[in-house]
């Protein structure tokens, strides 16, 4: 029996109470750019660091924290084929 792409991600998504635990063990930096994506998304990693004041370098930890968490996911830009923009698995 195999299931549809669209089971697949339902099943991959998390509940909110899970999401909430996994963003409390993550530094302030990712809590603010999960914050961010909440509202905004999809946002380049540029998008992120001038939506949340923050600087460019604290933006890309914060982006690689989130998807070792598996919270934010990316893919290409439709306008920009050259970037990648983010937005939250949730």
């Amino acid at each position: 029996m195999s299931t549809s792409p669209a089971e697949t991600a339902d099943q991959d998504r998390l509940s909110e109470s899970e999401y909430r635990d996994r963003l409390r063990e993550l530094p302030p930096s990712a809590k603010l750019v999960a914050k961010v994506l909440e509202g905004d998304a999809p946002l380049s990693q540029g998008g992120l660091a001038e939506e949340s004041l923050l600087p460019d370098r604290t933006v890309r930890y914060a982006l690689n924290r989130l998807e070792e968490e598996g919270l934010v996911d990316s893919r290409y830009s439709f306008k920009d084929a050259r970037k990648q923009v983010y937005y939250l698995t949730t």
